[in-house]
């Protein structure tokens, strides 16, 4: 019996998603540790994380507008993954800081757009399936646990060298099953007056990004410095990658259920209460030294990642025209994932010098809060505004 192609489609890309996380959990938790080991400074760790995602701001944005004006998204995608990994490859060469920050730079040129591609694509086939998107994007989050328990007790045993060469060959086997991501299907494109960046100008749009950014500035703490933090609280590499991957774990159960999770919630509702929960998580990791304690609170990463990170995807897609999809995808990337963590790494890493760790978790918090304040003040204003209109109207007709 042949495939359904959407079935194929969809294997295709939760295996992109698969190898792109599974690096990603080799990367995040363990190469601000080997910068650590070799020397680093925590103002010069902030600073290489900090330009890696100030690189996700800019070429994101440049390529996806490329791809949505010439419809060239899969030959962009296959040469971003194809680019990105051989310039990773000089990592393997230099231990010099200014030598890491140059191969830094050239190498988020091809690697930032890689996710808001991917997530145009999977939006695109998924069509009327959208709040399902989580049950692709969940092979990610079981990549990076593997990843991150299967290299936290390698690195118990063997130099953490060894993380480099790991990220080389996953990120190659991704590029090489690129080739056969879906194509995009040329559609009728209306044009309209919302056409472009103009679109995420607007108030509402601008108000989300805000949020956003804030977001993921008071996540800086955590996925710049937290296996950094266990270290030196005395925890070995078993426990750094057991805590990350409960943290995924976690983050399963939102994924296969999201379909679920926005047919009782409304995206809105469920922004606003992830940044809640965030605070919580913050001040519990400003608090906590205990084991136990530490593997309870990542349990919350279900919701300050997971929710979040489905109701992001969802929502600039309902904001986005659909001739700017991509684009639409690479700005939220590059304001929340781009700009807010470049600010947050870069925060934290001129911080981490001067101020205990407990210190800026509470900071962390604080900012949290002021996201949800923002988005949730919005939210407010907007059901104000439209109880009054409502009101007019009744008065208006009553009148006529």
């Amino acid at each position: 019996m042949k495939q359904r192609p959407e079935f194929k489609s969809k294997a295709l890309l939760g295996s992109q998603y698969f190898l792109y996380f599974g690096v990603m959990g080799i990367f995040l938790p363990y190469f601000n540790l080997y910068c650590y080991h070799i020397g680093f400074t925590g103002l010069q760790i902030g600073t290489l994380s900090g330009m890696r995602s100030l690189m996700l701001v800019l070429f994101p944005l440049m390529w996806g507008a490329i791809a949505d004006r010439f419809h060239i998204r899969k030959p962009i995608y296959i040469l971003c993954n194809f680019a990105s990994v051989s310039i990773w490859g000089f990592f393997l060469l230099t231990e010099d800081f200014s030598m890491m920050l140059v191969i830094t730079v050239v190498y988020s040129l091809f690697y930032g757009p890689i996710i808001s591609f991917l997530e145009a694509v999977t939006m695109e086939v998924l069509d009327r399936e959208k709040k399902s998107y989580g049950r692709i994007r969940v092979w990610g989050s079981v990549s990076f646990i593997l990843m991150v328990a299967i290299i936290g007790k390698m690195i118990d045993v063997y130099p953490i060298r060894l993380i480099l060469w790991l990220i080389l060959y996953g990120a190659l086997i991704q590029a090489i099953l690129s080739v056969r991501i879906p194509k995009r299907h040329a559609a009728p494109v209306v044009r309209t007056r919302s056409n472009g960046l103009r679109t995420y100008t607007r108030k509402r749009v601008v108000v989300f990004l805000t949020a956003g950014f804030l977001m993921l500035v008071s996540h800086g703490t955590y996925y710049g410095f937290f296996s950094i933090h266990l270290e030196k609280l005395g925890f070995g590499g078993t426990f750094i990658g057991m805590s990350w991957a409960l943290a995924s774990i976690a983050e399963i159960l939102v994924m296969i259920n999201s379909d679920r999770l926005f047919k009782k919630w409304s995206v809105e509702h469920v922004l606003l209460v992830s940044f809640g929960v965030a605070a919580v998580r913050w001040s519990v990791l400003a608090l906590a030294s205990s084991a136990t304690v530490i593997l309870c609170s990542q349990v919350l990463h279900a919701v300050t990642y997971a929710a979040f990170h489905i109701s992001c995807i969802l929502y600039i897609d309902r904001l986005s025209p659909s001739e700017t999809k991509t684009t639409g995808q690479a700005v939220n990337n590059a304001v929340s994932y781009g700009l807010g963590m470049m600010a947050g790494f870069l925060f934290n890493g001129f911080l981490f010098e001067h101020l205990p760790m407990a210190a800026l978790f509470w900071i962390s918090a604080g900012i949290a809060l002021a996201g949800g304040g923002v988005f949730g003040g919005y939210q407010l204003s907007r059901r104000r505004l439209g109880h009054r209109m409502a009101t007019h109207r009744k008065v208006s007709g009553s009148r006529d």
